[in-house]
């Protein structure tokens, strides 16, 4: 295996391209905005200067990374030779289903079709396609280059040599790769999600401030992040509305229900959902044009009703 094709140039595909390139794979980085392509390699370049920064690569190592991606807006151009596809679209099925009908008409063979999703359902995405066995899920963490696991999901179909291929190629890449069942969340996420909504609605009922609930998990549980910090990593949208529904839903399990909402909202627009940092939630929401007039805990609240309410 040798060419390696990323569908989606954001934040998660241009980490995926980082760590193919770093290990001599030539790939190809696909994003339907040229705009987009220019800042993911920009990004890459960047992230490679720290690493050279802190010696673990050099000046040359970066240039020859660099120049084994190369960006694509035609997707069909750009899986001529893949013998793998990444796709690291937004969290979405309608979209994912799609990308994934093309990737099937467009690649090869043998190619085999993965994706990054953090949620969805292998096996349903595979079904989308005329070749179900070849289709496995591979689960980055963010920041890739620096996160060691990838979760490998095998769909109903998925056989077993594409998954002994696939955890071969994450261990070449120095990563490990952990398998998981396809079932909502699988393991990581059915896990961590949870505990992020907890966090939010400890916050909401005062039991205790950002700082406080952040620090406590990461003093007294040895998490290298507090959970409201993580979350806005990840993204509120996708982790305590879109990932948490599909489980309450599947599992029925009224306990993973995103934290308890108490007004309507709509107005979803108005607000930044990935602030840069856990202490901005609240300002970020304070300082919204509707200004709100009550418990700061209270709009949290509002925006995930209004988040669950427009998904």
């Amino acid at each position: 295996m040798k060419n390696i094709t990323v569908v989606g140039s954001g934040t998660m595909g241009s980490g995926i391209a980082h760590c193919f390139a770093q290990y001599g794979f030539d790939v190809h980085l696909v994003d339907l905005n040229e705009d987009a392509l220019k800042t993911a390699i920009e990004k890459i370049g960047k992230n490679l200067d720290r690493q050279v920064n802190k010696g673990l690569l050099t000046a040359e190592d970066k240039a020859a990374a660099l120049g084994r991606i190369l960006p694509f807006t035609d997707l069909g151009v750009a899986l001529t030779s893949a013998d793998l596809v990444v796709e690291a679209a937004t969290e979405n099925q309608d979209l994912k289903a799609k990308i994934f009908q093309q990737m099937d008409a467009a690649a090869p063979a043998h190619c085999i079709l993965a994706t990054n999703t953090s949620s969805l359902s292998i096996t349903t995405l595979a079904s989308y396609t005329q070749r179900p066995e070849k289709v496995i899920g591979m689960h980055f963490m963010n920041p890739v280059p620096v996160m060691r696991l990838v979760e490998i999901i095998k769909g109903y179909q998925t056989d077993e040599a594409t998954l002994t291929t696939i955890e071969d190629l994450t261990r070449t890449i120095e990563k490990v790769p952990l398998v998981a069942a396809d079932y909502p969340g699988f393991v990581a996420n059915r896990i961590l999600l949870p505990m992020i909504n907890e966090a939010i609605e400890t916050l909401f009922q005062g039991v205790g401030t950002v700082e406080a609930i952040d620090e406590m998990m990461k003093l007294g549980m040895g998490h290298p992040m507090g959970p409201l910090r993580l979350a806005d990593f990840i993204g509120l949208d996708v982790c305590v509305c879109r990932c948490l529904r599909c489980f309450t839903t599947v599992l029925g399990k009224t306990s993973m229900r995103p934290a308890h909402c108490c007004a309507t909202w709509s107005q979803r627009a108005t607000l930044a959902l990935k602030p840069s940092a856990a202490s901005t939630i609240t300002a970020k929401i304070q300082s919204n044009p509707l200004h709100f007039h009550f418990n700061p805990c209270y709009c949290i609240e509002l925006l995930l009703y209004s988040m669950c309410s427009s998904i």
